[in-house]
């Protein structure tokens, strides 16, 4: 693997060794048990293309790093700060900076702080208020989606910083997983349900489950970032969030959907990429699954920016995407992420971020959001970040 991420960003410059070791040791022995398949090729792109991400990716953290508030958090709707401050994170170390050190040290340990503040005692890591009933955007919606990229930044940052952190975020992270582990098993009225996620308050609606892929993506990332990080996963936690994942596949249409249930069956972009990327990082890839839905992906490309849909966000959906492509690699992503990385190149603004996104009123969490979308949909092929270690 060493030798063919030299080969693969050779025009990657200024990324710091001692985080480069850190991430590649959280991950030893931890390779997945899927057959062997084509690597993605450096040759997608030109040195000058190459260059242009690196290019780019950096603008993008520069005005993520000036947008930061005092107490670490990054600016968007309130009932997002916890994940979009994560997310932010994120894109910081899959550019190879490190906790603690180098230009953007103080950002990333600033951020982690602040998603270390918001854990309540029952171990959910969302701060603000989570009313019931269920309430579109509010705490009520968006708790559990908090949670789970909260623990996934988490996962990723705990082998790369200082010892002192270290151990404020491990009890964190052991906290986090027993607290999914109770939502995953809550009682529920629907058998399609079991042992996935969705909001943190029922919706209780007709015809509704209380489980999506959407959601659900996110919690088996959590794990499996938190499970190389050497925390304690039974693989039975995995093996009940899988079964849910492959109910949410239509072998007949060849798709994944948003939720296995007649008024659910919403097919999009981010559902495809998030099936396939729960499927592949938890030893479950499926070369049948991975032609169709891959071909889908293909078929229904990024170039069209920021189109809104009813159904399909647009950076969400890149991002789920671009993870799951590269981890397929071969034609796949050399279909996939040129295309990708030109429309977004070309439609960054000159001060380095995107656009909010355009569908389903998402645009309320505002450009920090979906520009750390962005640049972790183009980051994959630099291999910082655990999770997405292929």
């Amino acid at each position: 693997m060493a030798e063919f991420n030299v080969a693969l960003r050779t025009t990657m410059r200024g990324v710091m060794a001692a985080c480069a070791l850190s991430v590649a040791g959280s991950v030893a022995g931890l390779a997945l048990a899927a057959a062997p398949r084509e690597p993605p090729s450096p040759d997608v792109l030109s040195p000058a293309q190459w260059k242009k991400v690196d290019e780019g990716v950096d603008r993008g953290l520069a005005w993520l790093a000036a947008q930061q508030k005092p107490d670490g958090s990054m600016p968007t709707f309130q009932t997002g700060e916890p994940g979009v401050t994560s997310l932010a994170v994120m894109a910081f170390l899959s550019r190879g900076h490190c906790p603690g050190g180098g230009p953007y040290g103080a950002i990333i340990d600033r951020g982690i702080d602040f998603v270390l503040s918001q854990q309540r005692e029952d171990g959910l890591l969302y701060a603000s208020a989570t009313e019931m009933p269920y309430t579109r955007y509010q705490g009520s919606h968006t708790a559990t989606y908090n949670h789970a990229i909260a623990g996934l930044m988490l996962g990723e940052a705990y082998g790369m910083t200082d010892g002192k952190r270290a151990e404020k975020i491990r009890p964190t992270i052991e906290k986090a997983i027993g607290f999914a582990r109770r939502l995953q098993r809550r009682p529920n009225p629907h058998d399609k349900d079991k042992f996935g996620w969705r909001y943190y308050q029922y919706v209780n609606k007709a015809g509704k489950g209380e489980a999506d892929l959407s959601a659900t993506g996110w919690f088996v990332m959590f794990f499996r970032s938190a499970k190389n990080a050497e925390f304690d996963i039974p693989q039975e936690y995995v093996d009940d969030a899988v079964r849910f994942v492959k109910a949410c596949y239509l072998p007949q249409e060849g798709t994944f959907i948003y939720a296995p249930y007649p008024v659910d069956i919403r097919p999009s972009r981010a559902m495809n990429g998030a099936g396939l990327l729960c499927l592949t990082i938890t030893g479950n890839h499926d070369d049948r699954i991975a032609e169709t839905v891959g071909r889908k992906i293909i078929d229904n490309s990024f170039a069209n920016y920021n189109n809104p849909s009813p159904h399909d966000r647009y950076h969400y959906g890149a991002y789920y995407c671009s993870q799951a492509m590269f981890m397929l690699g071969g034609d796949y992503w050399r279909k996939f992420y040129p295309n990708l990385a030109t429309t977004l190149l070309a439609n960054q603004a000159p001060q380095g971020n995107w656009q909010p996104e355009s569908a389903n009123n998402d645009g309320v969490y505002g450009s920090c959001y979906t520009t750390a979308l962005a640049i972790l949909s183009l980051t994959p092929p630099y291999q910082m970040l655990p999770i997405y270690q292929r």
